[in-house]
């Protein structure tokens, strides 16, 4: 069996949670070890070499309550050499000038802390003003870019696609 990967969310309303769960699911339940940061401590985290990292974004670009509840302590990991993919959730519509905003913040701190970035996702066939999750001249999100309130029809086959991606970014074997 391959390396594992740790999958570390923060979830209030549950669709973060369900996202994690359908990654785990299409990368290998066998592979993949799930922490819900509310109920176990990141730095956990350290323990893996390969890492995703589930974010939804609130309201006008806040994070979510258990992602704020332990953002000092991201300041305390020691992530150099591990290779890390990210996952946000955001509602386009409703608010446009924050789409997945803290899946950026989240970016910045992990990258911060030595973590390489894997999983980059186009920024094509979605509508916003404005993302801190952008990178690449605009071009690309920091990570997988989910909107299950206007776009939940397009979740499953974005996820089988990320989670293709990810795993070669990570150099493990499907």
């Amino acid at each position: 069996m391959s390396e594992k990967i740790g999958l570390f969310y923060g979830s209030s309303t549950c669709y973060t949670e369900m996202a994690a769960e359908k990654i785990r699911e299409h990368i290998g339940v066998e592979r993949v070890d799930i922490f819900n940061i509310a109920d176990e401590p990141i730095s956990q985290c350290q323990a893996y070499n390969h890492l995703i990292f589930g974010i939804p974004t609130w309201d006008y670009g806040e994070l979510q309550e258990d992602w704020e509840h332990i953002w000092p302590d991201l300041d305390t990991l020691a992530l150099q050499g591990k290779k890390a993919g990210l996952f946000g959730l955001g509602d386009q519509v409703g608010y446009p000038e924050w789409f997945l905003d803290a899946m950026g913040y989240l970016a910045e701190k992990i990258e911060i802390q030595g973590a390489l970035l894997v999983g980059r996702w186009p920024n094509e066939g979605y509508t916003f003003d404005k993302s801190q999750a952008l990178t690449d001249n605009q071009q690309h999100f920091v990570g997988l870019a989910l909107d299950d309130e206007n776009q939940g029809d397009q979740s499953a086959q974005r996820i089988a696609q990320w989670c293709a991606q990810v795993l070669n970014e990570f150099g493990l074997s499907r």
